[in-house]
């Protein structure tokens, strides 16, 4: 079983600038994450491999960026310029010959 523990959430105003952490209970080859607005379907922001591969939504490019530190089992989001509609609870996931998620961590994109 693999333990997903997220932080970094938190309340923001627009433009400002929030990093995500995601620390894994062991070594998993790809993680990132995924993120949920109420009354909206979880969709992806981004995720990473072991080896620094870095997949995006298009929406995110430009914005967030996804980094790992392998030592530590975590990955980190650092999302820049945020906008109220980045607003959702944002999971962190696992994706082994299972998929893990985490609890979730709340961003508020409000002034």
């Amino acid at each position: 079983q693999v333990q997903l523990l997220e932080s970094g959430g938190g309340l923001v105003q627009p433009g400002g600038s929030l990093r995500l952490s995601c620390a894994a209970s062991i070594s998993i080859n790809a993680m990132g994450w995924y993120r949920q607005a109420p009354g909206k379907e979880r969709e992806l922001v981004a995720t990473i491999t072991g080896g620094g591969r870095t997949n995006y939504a298009d929406s995110m490019k430009g914005r967030f960026t996804i980094s790992r530190d392998n030592a530590k089992n975590t990955v980190y989001l650092q999302m820049n310029s945020l906008k109220p509609e980045d607003t959702a609870v944002y999971v962190c996931g696992a994706f082994g010959t299972k998929v893990y998620w985490g609890q979730g961590t709340q961003v508020t994109v409000s002034s």
